[in-house]
């Protein structure tokens, strides 16, 4: 009998799921959840002009998408200010994350990450055969200058840093991640995820020039967009580095109706300033019912706060358990120390309300084993 010859870096590495879903825990479970509140998706949901230009586009869902992704890369290009040239449109961080990896690291490359940072990207490097270092969160913040000295004995091609962070909500001025920036080595690219930057404070940014060749950006459509199920994110970047992407993309990854509510969702400013009150407040919510109950909420730039448990990463896991069993569909940090936390999104109040009955119950259980 014949089998698949894979290659041997394939066969050496076990089947991994970053992240089980929500579905895979209700089949589980056998129910669904009464609250949504672990994914950091927007429940708060995408422009009306978002939802009404993409059922337009489904009537023309037999074609292709551009494989340009033209009118969206032009207009996100407007939208900072940026030549056409400086942008990628991919499917989502995940997947331009997926192509600067293979464009970057083969066996035995070297990357830089902080020890417990999201972990997509740890998946990507070492589905390409690359080798991991990590640095410790300084204070529940990544640590640029750690970072980029670990870079600099490794002799790292890429290092990743978030800005804001997940899992810890956390953040740095984007001056802050600029000067830190002058130890960043020759020949090391900074990867700096800013998929929470619209739900951070005004300053957060980095101001970086679009083509300093040290440094590629990432945005998304899928936190304050409403759109994570859309699949759209973008890197902003020096044209040479932007161009790259095209030696190794699917070109035809973007369909036309994620382009369409892109593109309208883009120039909704008044949905998306009303999604960002609705994130402060329920931030604010958040944070209250956590220390209603004795845990110690974290400072959040995102849509979503990381809550303090006060024990240790058992006594965490099972109040995400206990909060699953209740129908409250949360995460946790996986590394220790942050895993000492629980990390809830932000929702509605049916869903905030559903939290913070479930919570106690949870909590009590966790703390009688």
């Amino acid at each position: 009998m014949t089998t698949p010859r894979y290659t041997p870096l394939a066969a050496s590495l076990p089947a991994t799921v970053p992240f089980v879903g929500p579905e895979t825990q209700e089949r589980q479970r056998g129910a669904p959840f009464r609250a949504r509140i672990g994914a950091n998706e927007s429940v708060f949901g995408p422009s009306p002009r978002a939802v009404e230009a993409m059922a337009r586009a489904a009537a023309d869902v037999w074609m292709y998408g551009d494989p340009e992704n033209h009118d969206l890369r032009h207009a996100l290009a407007a939208h900072h200010g940026v030549r056409p040239e400086n942008v990628m449109v991919g499917e989502g961080i995940d997947g331009l994350l997926g192509y600067l990896v293979r464009l970057m690291v083969g066996p035995g490359d070297r990357v830089v990450t902080s020890l417990g940072a999201y972990p997509t990207f740890n998946y990507h490097v070492t589905g390409y055969g690359g080798e991991i270092h990590t640095v410790p969160y300084r204070d529940d913040l990544e640590d640029p200058q750690a970072l980029f000295a670990r870079a600099v004995e490794v002799d790292a091609k890429l290092v990743y840093l978030a800005n804001p962070d997940n899992p810890m909500g956390s953040w740095h001025s984007g001056e802050a991640i600029v000067r830190a920036m002058d130890a960043l080595p020759d020949g090391t690219l900074l990867v700096l995820d800013e998929a929470y930057v619209e739900c951070a404070p005004e300053g957060s940014a980095a101001p970086v020039e679009i083509d300093d060749p040290r440094v590629v950006r990432m945005r998304t459509f899928s936190k304050v967009y409403g759109m994570a199920g859309a699949r759209v994110g973008y890197a902003l970047g020096a044209p040479d580095l932007i161009s790259a992407f095209n030696k190794v993309r699917n070109h035809f990854g973007m369909s036309r109706i994620s382009q369409a509510g892109a593109l309208a969702a883009l120039a909704d400013r008044d949905w998306l300033a009303h999604v960002q009150e609705q994130i402060a407040a329920s931030r604010e919510r958040l944070s209250q019912i956590a220390r209603d109950n004795g845990l110690v909420p974290l400072a959040s730039a995102t849509n979503f706060v990381t809550m303090d448990c006060g024990r240790d990463g058992e006594f965490a896991r099972a109040v995400v358990d206990g909060l699953i069993a209740r129908g409250i569909f949360v995460r946790m940090p996986f590394a220790a120390p942050q895993n000492r936390c629980i990390r809830v999104s932000c929702g509605r109040e049916a869903d905030m309300a559903a939290f913070a009955e479930a919570l106690p119950g949870a909590l009590a259980e966790a703390q009688a084993r």
